[in-house]
């Protein structure tokens, strides 16, 4: 690290400015020999006196610098400081008055760094006060009450010295009731940088400008031709809008030297949202409502990237470290980091119309070890950002970021004070402000060690919000158009000759901070993502058109990867499972039918089974297998088992027939199961009873016997009828040639029947059935054959 820096630059201020500097303490000396001879007991705050006395009501007005401008003043400037003073105490504070103070040159970075720690220390040195016609007045500080102030000040009036950075106060003097002499009762210090020349040597610095967000998109599309694309939320058309955060990196950006750094998952969830889309919510999906939005924000990219250096990182922002530290020992954990990095031409060039480079990756915060290293590489990248409070340098000044650090790769450190500048919480103008002011500090301090030129990145937080993006924009701003920077692109940074002393010895995994290893992903998430790509290879198989199950599942694995989800545990395993369980609900598209039990008489017969296909495309090159439990009472075909390829088209049935024999009566338990050619299992198989009733040569005599006897019987009716009709037919034809009485026909017959019967007697047996009787026979008759 460059803590110890001490030397400054060697270019001096003018003459001028040192005879005014140097006058003015001739004058003050004498004022100062009388102070000097005054009560010890005095309450007054000496003018000029570089540490006042701290009273006992000290701190209890806080100061905010809302506004400094211009960031970096030169000869000429002028100053202008604008806040709000407020009465914290209890007590309203009297003659009151706002001084602007400069402190003396802050030589080194860390120094830098203890000041902003106590920047609202009233004990502290404040620095001689400008005095004058510079400072706002206050008859009264009611308490509770915010006050306005702003003081403007030529920049030659603050009476700066070389080129370098000055500590400047802002404090708020008064008195109290209770202590009733003028004291320092508030202050806050910035950083005032003075290069007003152009420097000899400037310093080259790159911002990494990075356009990242969360997870957006799920792995759930439309059933129609052009899938339409489920959303989790609208959240990103919220941060598109005009006003969102999304949109303000590209408004800000569009106008500064910077390298963009790009996540493609969120060039495609914008591009999704140009045409039709859905929005999941509690009762169901609803369509999105922001094309317009998305193709704006889409046209805006597209003109700031114009011409500039774009930095793609793999699909998904995967997390590095977490697939090193806890994803390499799972099966197809590295192929998802290749698979993320080989869609980035297309994604990138295809919206954005520029080539972007993928020669990068980006761990978490910087951080790294052997093993990230490694993993980092493994996609292709032969380049890793590193961050200096990481792979740390123990020198009396920064070196430049780029190192060799084996295997033939580079190393790319980024400042870790620049780069964490514009942290926290920067909603309020005066933790803006600061952040600004320090960060042009570092910048100038950085510079002004050495008279070497250095190559600086500067590589901030992933996703910075609305007003952090503000004020690195403004920071920017200066750097760009002040005396002691000049802009580079991450590319030429990393071509940059390495310093010789800087380190290039990658830390041990045992110095991954704690803090950042407690936010990955576990071994049991990486399983999970490797289950649920087990489930797609054996589900793509069977389908006609992969390509509309294997992209967005492919690309919804890869954002289960992403480093957005760090600090957002729960978030993770509810999309982690989302994807999971919507794989399985398409997989049980493609099932068998249940069957009930299946009643089998006869030696043999088919048996049917039912395949179902609720997706909207085909399947093919399935098996089903039908099998007998009990192969020794009912055989499948000539086996135990038959197997029959199966093809169903998209939203239809198909029914595959198993021919079966029978040995013997009872239940046979047979099994349905679905196979990919492979020979892996489809599904959950479907098991039934079947119920034979075997049929014997004995039984099958029996009823072949009772048919006979049912057909000589209906014969011998025939012939029976048949007699009866020929006989009435004689009869008629008697009638006419012997016209009379029927009657008395009747009579003669019945006297002629009983005189050749002879007379009837009581005892004698009813007369036995004649054999051309046409009525049925008796039970147990014995028919004639």
């Amino acid at each position: 690290m460059a803590d110890a820096a001490d030397f400054q630059g060697t270019s001096a201020s003018p003459a001028l400015r040192w005879l005014r500097r140097t006058g003015a303490l001739l004058a003050g000396a004498p004022m100062l020999a009388g102070l000097l001879q005054l009560p010890a007991a005095a309450p007054a705050d000496a003018a000029g006196q570089e540490a006042p006395q701290a009273a006992a009501g000290a701190g209890s007005v806080s100061v905010a610098v809302d506004s400094l401008s211009p960031t970096a003043p030169a000869d000429g400037d002028t100053v202008n400081v604008s806040g709000t003073v407020t009465n914290n105490g209890k007590q309203a504070v009297t003659d009151a008055h706002v001084d602007l103070r400069v402190g003396p040159s802050l030589d080194t970075r860390s120094s830098i760094d203890a000041l902003a720690k106590k920047s609202d220390d009233v004990q502290g040195p404040t620095g001689e006060a400008v005095g004058g016609k510079y400072s706002e007045k206050f008859a009264k500080l009611t308490p509770g009450v915010a006050e306005p102030f702003n003081i403007s000040v030529p920049a030659d009036e603050l009476d700066l010295g070389p080129d370098g950075v000055y500590q400047l106060a802002v404090a708020l003097s008064g008195e109290t009731s209770a202590q009733p002499w003028d004291q320092v009762l508030g202050v806050q210090r910035t950083f005032l940088p003075w290069q007003p020349e152009e420097a000899g040597t400037k310093t080259k610095t790159t911002f990494m400008w990075p356009l990242t967000s969360t997870v957006h998109m799920t792995a759930e599309t439309g059933s129609n031709e052009q899938q339409t694309p489920v959303f989790r939320n609208d959240d990103l058309a919220e941060e598109i809008a005009p006003g969102g955060r999304l949109d303000q990196m590209v408004s800000l950006g569009k106008g500064l030297d910077i390298t963009w750094v790009i996540d493609p998952d969120l060039l495609a969830s914008v591009d999704a949202m140009t045409r039709n889309y859905e929005v999941r919510g509690e009762d169901g999906t609803t369509p999105g409502r922001n094309q317009a939005v998305a193709k704006q924000w889409l046209a805006q990219l597209q003109q700031a990237v114009t011409g500039k250096e774009v930095v793609a990182l793999p699909f998904g922002d995967p997390d590095l470290a977490s697939l090193a530290h806890n994803g390499t020992n799972v099966t197809g954990s590295l192929s998802h980091l290749k698979d993320a990095t080989d869609v980035v031409d297309d994604t990138v060039e295809t919206i954005l119309h520029v080539k972007p480079s993928t020669d990068f990756a980006w761990p978490a915060d910087g951080a790294v070890d052997p093993s990230i290293v490694k993993v980092a590489t493994s996609a292709g990248a032969d380049k890793v950002i590193a961050r200096s409070d990481s792979l740390q340098d123990h020198m009396s000044y920064t070196p430049s970021a780029a190192r060799p650090v084996g295997g033939g790769t580079t190393a790319v450190v980024a400042d870790s004070r620049m780069s964490t500048a514009f942290q926290g919480n920067l909603t309020k103008a005066s933790a803006s402000t600061l952040a600004v002011q320090r960060f042009l500090a570092q910048s100038l301090t950085l510079g002004l060690q050495t008279g070497k030129q250095r190559s600086v990145v500067v590589a901030p937080q992933r996703m910075p919000s609305v007003s952090q993006a503000q004020a690195m924009a403004e920071a920017l701003a200066t750097l760009q158009s002040g005396n002691w920077s000049e802009s580079q692109d991450l590319a030429d940074a990393a071509k940059a000759k390495p310093d010789p002393a800087a380190n290039t010895r990658v830390p041990p995994t045992s110095a991954y901070p704690s803090s950042l290893r407690n936010q990955e992903l576990l071994r049991a998430d990486f399983e999970q993502i490797a289950r649920t790509q087990g489930k797609l290879d054996s589900f793509k198989v069977i389908l006609t058109d992969q390509s509309r199950v294997v992209t967005p599942f492919g690309r919804a694995m890869n954002r289960e990867m992403s480093t957005s989800w760090r600090g957002r545990g729960v978030a993770a395993v509810g999309y982690r499972d989302g994807v999971e369980s919507y794989l399985d609900g398409l997989t049980e598209g493609v099932k068998l039918i249940e069957k009930s039990e299946t009643k089998l008489s006869g030696r043999s017969a088919t048996i049917p089974v039912t395949v179902q296909n609720n997706l909207v495309q085909g399947v093919e090159h399935l098996e089903l297998r039908l099998t007998s439990k009990n192969p020794t009472r009912l055989k499948i075909g000539d086996a135990a088992y038959e197997e029959q390829r199966v093809t169903v088209n998209g939203g239809h049935s198909q029914s595959v027939k198993f021919t079966t024999s029978a040995n013997a009566n009872g239940r046979a338990e047979v099994v349905a199961q679905l196979y990919t050619e492979d020979g892996q299992k489809y599904g959950a198989p479907v098991t039934f009873d079947v119920k034979v009733t075997e049929v014997t040569a004995t039984v099958m005599l029996v009823i072949g016997g009772g048919v006979l006897l049912l057909v000589l019987a209906g014969f011998r009716m025939y012939t029976q009828r048949k007699r009866a009709a020929v006989r009435e037919a004689d009869d008629d034809a008697d009638n006419l040639q012997n016209p009379e009485a029927p009657g008395d026909r009747l009579k003669q017959e019945t006297e002629a029947g009983s005189r050749a019967e002879g007379p009837e007697q009581p005892s004698d047996p009813a007369p036995d059935t004649a054999a051309e009787s046409a009525d049925p026979s008796g039970t147990g008759e014995r028919v004639d054959r």
